[in-house]
């Protein structure tokens, strides 16, 4: 009789748990798991020939893809023979061969791998040259990136229920040439001063139009691989401020598609850095600067929209994206040789249009 009355008592405290969703089984149906994320990296700004241990860390992340942001060789030349001949420099490194083999790669360029230095439109071999980063980066034939002068494109990701947009933008195929601060003008500062001229361009007229198309299309987190700054304040170096007028159209378009979720992506100035830059007519615009996986400068510019330090020493980037999570967690770091050197965390509806 003990036996039998301890059965029902069990069972009936079984069903009382199941009844009030305090019990083990209920609990273990109902809780919904928030720790799910998405996570890339991203660099640029690296040697063909040197050893890459930022690649090796990049590895050990277990990363769902990275992002290459330009100059991932380092060529300089009108020689087709010799941007060539450092594409396999680069295809044989084992540094980079490890992290190709583990992990997908997407890929824009800047100045050192699209020709020579700060070079634009005018570049002579600019259809050749993108022939070779086809070839190099292993972009199929019915790439979205084919069929049209450039290298932009887009790829489009799913983690859940949540969709992740990466538009992958040529700043160089169709960028008129900078204004050179020769000779230097009070108020302005190394090689470039602001190109107020209308006509002036960054993206060229198809690569807008199709910009325009992208933003348009529904996405939760949009990452924009720009290679050269946006969101950070004028210094003279190449970037987004050098032309304001395409770089306000860039934020007006944003606001007029309505486009939420938008994070830059950049390299090129051999520093790291997150810049906040607010606007009249958008939430803010983050863009999260890794530069470079071997390169450094001799000394780094003001921002007076930079989160956090400034990293002068080698890095690559990474975000976290914790897509299951109501409103979704976003993580901005960037990462030395030893481990984080600097995060930001947001929620997506930071980013968002209310």
């Amino acid at each position: 009789m003990n036996k039998v009355l301890y059965t029902l008592l069990l069972l009936a405290l079984l069903a009382s748990c199941q009844r009030n969703g305090k019990g083990f089984f209920k609990s273990a149906v109902q809780v919904k798991d928030t720790t799910l994320f998405a996570q890339f990296g991203f660099g640029s700004c690296q040697l063909q020939a040197a050893q890459l241990p930022l690649l090796q860390k990049a590895d050990s992340m277990q990363l769902d893809f990275f992002v290459y942001l330009g100059d991932n060789i380092y060529s300089d030349t009108y020689k087709l023979s010799v941007l060539d001949s450092n594409y396999q420099v680069l295809a044989k490194n084992p540094d980079f061969q490890l992290l190709k083999k583990t992990t997908p790669l997407y890929a824009v360029w800047d100045d050192h791998d699209y020709g020579f230095n700060d070079s634009g439109r005018h570049y002579p071999l600019k259809k050749e040259s993108k022939e070779l980063f086809v070839k190099f980066w292993d972009i199929p034939s019915h790439s979205n990136r084919m069929g049209h002068d450039g290298i932009y494109g887009s790829e489009y990701l799913t983690y859940g229920d949540r969709t992740l947009q990466i538009i992958l933008l040529d700043t160089r195929t169709f960028r008129d040439d900078l204004v050179l601060n020769k000779p230097p003008q009070k108020g302005f500062k190394n090689d470039y001063i602001p190109n107020q001229n209308p006509d002036s361009t960054f993206l060229g007229k198809a690569q807008w139009k199709w910009l325009e198309q992208e933003l348009k299309q529904k996405a939760d987190l949009r990452i924009i691989a720009s290679s050269n700054q946006f969101s950070h304040e004028y210094n003279g170096w190449e970037s987004w401020t050098n032309v304001p007028r395409e770089q306000q159209k860039f934020v007006d378009l944003i606001a007029k598609t309505q486009a939420n979720g938008v994070i830059f992506l950049s390299g090129d100035v051999h520093w790291g850095e997150i810049s906040k830059m607010p606007t009249d007519v958008t939430y803010p615009l983050y863009d999260v600067t890794s530069s470079g996986i071997t390169e450094t400068w001799p000394n780094t510019e003001p921002n007076r929209y930079r989160i956090g330090d400034v990293i002068p020493q080698n890095n690559i980037g990474r975000i976290q994206f914790f897509y299951n999570e109501k409103d979704p967690t976003i993580v901005m770091e960037l990462i030395d040789i030893h481990g984080v050197v600097n995060r930001h965390q947001i929620k997506l509806s930071e980013i968002s249009f209310q």
